[in-house]
């Protein structure tokens, strides 16, 4: 029979050897974590947002208090969803009424046929609307100039004075061009602001009269671009003059001519988010790295962007600070709530959280310094939490999983995630810049592919210019008529010309 004292003994020696197994199997967690999910450090995100460092490994995990209202929240969020679901599936709201305010009215009046109208007292009528619609026309304007001939007795007496007088022609946007401003104005944004190809402006012009062949249009297309060129050029050097812009990159297929077929290229958008200017960037098609630090050269400021590995680069200069988009973050997430609904959802309730902080005080006009505090306050330790979580959750978490896939992707990046608490004018998200460049995706679908790298270049010029009008509430049409009689003898007037950018253009009075 053992003495109290060996089995005192017996059991220390035990809990030496599993503390020691314990300490075993946390560094092999951590290994395993490190090789799984990239580069970690032994800190945690600071208490100030202001000095983010790098993510670390929490070595306390969420308490009992914090796990029962996550899991509260959870299940809220998930009870919320389906309900959500079942509204969408079954509830028909009502439909809004067509707003014809600012439509002219053309009254026709119907009288019921009748023998003798004396016999009848006329009541109220019954007026029913209906809208019609007037194809658009397309017509000639002949300008025709006068010639005056200065009478032979005058040309006697007075040798030096003019004997013709010819009224100048108005200005063209194009010298020797039969298409005006109206119509060079329609041929591209029936191109770029309805994502219609050329074969099918050609059809519609032809059904209104005109037969104008492809390589005409193709002409008219490539002289205007190159006139709007000029303010292209200025708008892309505004845009990366403003210290806090989002970028972004998609696919543009392009022409390859040696091989005979479209390959995948990328189109690149800045956006100056306070001033909303849109700049388009073509670098022949590239998405490489190198393409990054041409296009950003010399900027000094902060660059909101998404997870793409080409922007790590800018993390090490001392000019340029790197924030990061929660919507990408978000979707990842989202792509895994059918793989594992509960543990997606956790994730979410985290990153809701932050969203409906951004909307508080968007509802309240809470902006600068103030929405600073907000988020410093309310966001960061939300952020600190998530973090706090994602490791508990990597250790459970097959890498390969759509869980895995999301943690990868969100945990490097939380530095970058969690610095717009730190400054009221950056966004939760780069959203804007993912708006503005939507319709490159919806032309694409369209008109499929660009010609070669010169029609490439014309479709970001003419889409940062688009974009612009609309991100600054200017009529797209309006605008560029106006401009394209503008520009001829402004072109070597840069301040003239930036005047004409749709942040400045004030249309010039008749």
């Amino acid at each position: 029979m053992a003495s109290e004292q060996e089995i005192i003994a017996a059991q220390a020696a035990e809990i030496e050897r599993l503390r020691n197994k314990v300490a075993s199997l946390e560094d092999q967690l951590y290994w395993l974590r490190k090789k799984m999910f990239g580069k970690m450090s032994e800190k945690n995100l600071p208490l100030d947002p202001a000095v983010l460092g790098e993510p670390g490994l929490f070595d306390d995990p969420l308490t009992d208090e914090e796990r029962a209202a996550l899991d509260a929240e959870a299940k809220k969020n998930e009870e919320e969803e389906t309900r959500l679901i079942q509204v969408r599936a079954f509830d028909r709201k009502p439909r809004r009424a067509i707003d014809t305010a600012g439509l002219e009215i053309r009254e026709e009046h119907i009288y019921p046929e009748v023998e003798n109208r004396d016999e009848y007292t006329e009541l109220e009528p019954e007026v029913t609307d209906t809208l019609v619609i007037v194809p658009a026309q397309i017509y000639v304007r002949r300008i025709i100039r006068h010639k005056l001939v200065l009478k032979s007795s005058l040309q006697i007496k007075d040798p030096d004075r003019r004997p013709f007088e010819l009224a100048p022609l108005p200005v063209m946007p194009l010298p020797k061009c039969m298409a005006s401003e109206s119509l060079l104005a329609d041929i591209i944004l029936e191109k770029f602001l309805y994502h219609m190809p050329f074969y099918r402006v050609i059809q519609k012009y032809k059904e209104l009269g005109v037969r104008i062949s492809d390589s005409t249009m193709n002409d008219w297309y490539a002289a205007t671009c190159e006139k709007l060129k000029l303010l292209y050029d200025i708008l892309k050097r505004e845009v990366l003059s403003r210290d806090y812009i989002q970028v972004d990159e998609s696919t543009l297929p392009v022409i390859d001519n040696e091989k005979h077929r479209a390959a995948k290229g990328y189109m690149w958008c800045t956006r100056a988010v306070e001033d909303n200017l849109v700049a388009f960037l073509y670098d022949m098609g590239s998405r490489s790295h190198e393409t990054a630090r041409r296009i950003l050269r010399g900027y000094r400021g902060t660059i909101q962007a998404d997870g793409y590995g080409a922007y790590d680069q800018f993390e090490n200069d001392p000019h340029i600070q790197v924030i990061g988009c929660w919507a990408h973050a978000r979707r990842k997430w989202s792509d895994a709530l059918d793989e594992d609904k509960r543990t997606a959802s956790e994730a979410l309730t985290y990153i809701n959280k932050l969203y409906h902080i951004e909307n508080e005080a968007k509802e309240a006009g809470i902006t600068g310094d103030a929405l600073k505090d907000k988020r410093q306050q309310e966001s960061y330790p939300v952020i600190r939490q998530f973090e706090k979580w994602m490791y508990e959750t990597a250790g459970r978490t097959s890498q390969n999983s759509r869980i895995g896939k999301a943690i990868s992707y969100t945990l490097p990046l939380l530095p970058r995630l969690s610095r717009y608490v730190n400054d009221g004018r950056f966004c939760i998200d780069n959203n804007l810049v993912e708006n503005a460049i939507r319709p490159l995706a919806l032309g694409r679908k369209n008109f499929l592919f660009c010609g070669n790298h010169d029609a490439a270049v014309r479709a970001a010029i003419v889409y940062s210019l688009v974009d612009t009008c609309k991100s600054r509430g200017v009529d797209p049409r309006e605008w560029m008529e106006d401009v394209l009689l503008r520009i001829p003898g402004n072109e070597n007037n840069r301040e003239a010309l930036r005047e004409l950018l749709p942040d400045k253009w004030a249309k010039k009075s008749n």
